[in-house]
């Protein structure tokens, strides 16, 4: 599996970024996809993964409510739209896929590699 995650970079507090991720390699029936993240000494957390069947959401409280995650089937592709963004959310952001119980452990089996965003006050 193959994921190539775009679309990070420099954006002032309460402004928007779009991330996209682009999946080869298989297919994803019955996989979630996430977008992870990650800062400096920390561990990564899931913010929101979506299921590639049914496009059942998850997010975290951190981001929920100014956060979407979607997916294109046709295209393969995953987007995480992130509005009113703030310092706080700046991080390394993943991409990754793997069955539900892999991402709620945050282990997927597969990672992208990772976007910067930086939120700017």
């Amino acid at each position: 599996v193959q994921l190539q995650a775009s679309g990070g970079g420099l954006v002032q507090a309460g402004g928007s970024l779009r991330l996209s991720c682009a999946a080869s390699g298989r297919t994803f029936t019955n996989w979630v996809m996430g977008w992870f993240r990650q800062t400096p000494g920390k561990e990564r957390v899931l913010v929101a993964s979506i299921t590639w069947n049914l496009g059942t959401t998850y997010y975290s409280d951190s981001v929920k409510g100014r956060f979407t995650i979607s997916r294109d089937r046709a295209k393969n592709m995953v987007y995480l739209q992130m509005e009113s963004l703030k310092p706080a959310d700046t991080a390394v952001y993943y991409c990754a896929a793997g069955r539900t119980e892999t991402i709620l452990r945050n282990s997927p089996t597969s990672w992208g590699q990772g976007t910067l965003v930086t939120v700017s006050s």
